[in-house]
Formats: structure tokens, sequence, C-alpha cells
């Protein structure tokens, strides 16, 4: 039960002011929220008690219990934890190897805070049986779109990723009740990626979508939202630390499939590892 202070601060820009100052409080002064009553943490904050409720609703919980017993899950968890750390101009090569790397480890953490076991089951249920799989994603999210499509390619699941926007949009057209749509986007409000969830959505196919945490347009489109977080909020390093949690998606969806249908798998694997041994000797 963790993931409290993670979810805070991804919902920060979307919610209320007397919402915002709840949650900052809570991020500046967490030890000091545990044991609080909704009364004592609106007064301390100074926002309200509706504030608080409203907050709560807003993070998706089902109300301030399971808000506090996350925050302190988190305290437990994370002590000792170096936390994120911001660039600077003239950092050495040692500084930039060492931050980049924690961020990148600390993103994929905060991810697995956030990351609903059950909707990750949903979501490997529907690729399993899917006729075909389409992976969409605009720039950045393209490239995670094509590594998806690499991947299950190989364990012979048929499955497409266009780099061109507008054959994304076509294919979102004819998709089917037997098809999924895996939809990629951090700040979930690409356009061309949340026109391919509706229309995909709006013929029956299943929609799986992979965004940041909070309201968006991607996830509201979708039957199985998945969320990650990342550093993108706190420093100015492009699409870095956020491609990597992408990408750990990604490969825990492969994983769940190839697991369940591990023989069958297996084979295809084996089958397109030895044709490419061979044609790399020629």
């Amino acid at each position: 039960m963790n993931g409290g202070l993670v979810r805070l601060r991804e919902v920060l820009a979307d919610i209320t002011p007397s919402e915002r100052k709840v949650a900052e409080y809570i991020l500046s002064q967490p030890k000091q929220m545990i044991g609080m009553s909704v009364a004592q943490l609106a007064e301390h904050s100074g926002g309200s008690q509706a504030a608080v409720i409203r907050l709560c609703k807003s993070m998706g919980l089902k109300g301030y219990q399971e808000l506090m017993l996350k925050v302190a899950g988190d305290l437990q968890q994370d002590a000792g934890t170096a936390g994120y750390q911001e660039f600077r101009r003239d950092d050495t090569i040692e500084m930039i190897m060492e931050n980049v790397s924690n961020n990148n480890i600390q993103s994929i953490r905060d991810t697995l805070k956030i990351l609903e076991p059950e909707l990750v089951t949903k979501a490997v249920e529907a690729l399993r049986h899917a006729k075909r799989i389409y992976f969409y994603g605009i720039g950045a999210s393209y490239l995670i779109a094509l590594d998806a499509q690499h991947k299950f390619l190989r364990i012979n699941k048929t499955c497409f990723s266009f780099a061109d926007a507008d054959m994304q949009l076509i294919s979102s057209l004819m998709l089917t009740e037997e098809d999924v749509a895996v939809c990629i986007s951090y700040s979930g409000e690409t356009t061309a990626v949340v026109e391919c969830t509706r229309q995909a959505r709006a013929q029956g196919a299943t929609t799986i979508s992979i965004t940041k945490y909070g309201t968006n347009a991607v996830s509201s489109h979708a039957d199985i939202p998945l969320f990650i977080t990342s550093t993108e909020n706190e420093i100015r390093s492009g699409a870095t630390s956020s491609r990597i949690t992408q990408l750990n998606v990604i490969d825990i969806l492969y994983l769940g499939v190839t697991s369940r249908d591990y023989d069958q798998s297996l084979l295809s694997l084996d089958k397109s590892r030895e044709l490419i041994k061979k044609m790399k000797k020629q």
C-alpha cells in the first residue's frame, strides 16, 4: 500500500487551487500528515475538509484513509532513497551518469506504485486473445510503439505500428472487436493518438492506454488505462525517463503474454532467433 506521494505529484497541475493547497502541504510535510484527521489536515494546510475529500477523488482513491495509508507506505519504503535529481549547468560526466541512471530507476519504482496489477492482467489477456494488435504513438512514443511491435511480432502476434500519423488514423478506422489498440502518449493529449484511441474504441476494439497518471484525453477513451510516472515534470531533459518507463510497461505486457503462452512463444522466439543468426553469417 504505497504510491500516495507519486499520485499527488502527478495530479498537481490538474486539481483546483483548494485541493492544491492540501496536496502541496502533504508533499512538503508527509510525516506530519500521518495520523491527522481530515479536519486537522484542512486546518494545517489552509484548505478545507471538502478539498481534502475532493483531492482523494481526484487521485482515484476510495477516501482519506487510503491516501494516508499510501503516504505512510511511501515513507517506509522510500527511507534512504536519493529521489529525483535536477540537471544543472556544467555537471560533471560522473554526476550526469549517476543522475540519469538514478532518475530512470526512480521513475520505474514510482511507476510500479501506480500501475494496477488488475489492469495489467486485463491488458495481458486482451493482447493474448487479440486477432491483431495496433500500437499507436507519435514522436518519442512512436519509438515505444515500434519496439512493442518488434517484441510481439517475435512471439507470432500479428501487430502493426506506423510512423505516419495519417496511416495511424486510417488504420484505427479499420479495427474490429477482435483487435486491440495500444495507445501511447506520455501527456495523454497528443492529438493523433487521442483520435486513434477514440476511433479504435468506436469500432469495438479493446483500447489500452499508456500515459502519465491523472485525467487526460487518451486514458479517458481507453478500456484499460495504464499509468506511468517520470521525472519530466521536475527536469527539462526531454522524453528521457518517460521513455524508460513506457518501455518497462511494454516489457511487462510482453512477458505477461509470453509467460501465459510459454511453449508457443518459446517456439516462435527460437525460430526467429535461428533465422536472424543464419542471416548474419551470410
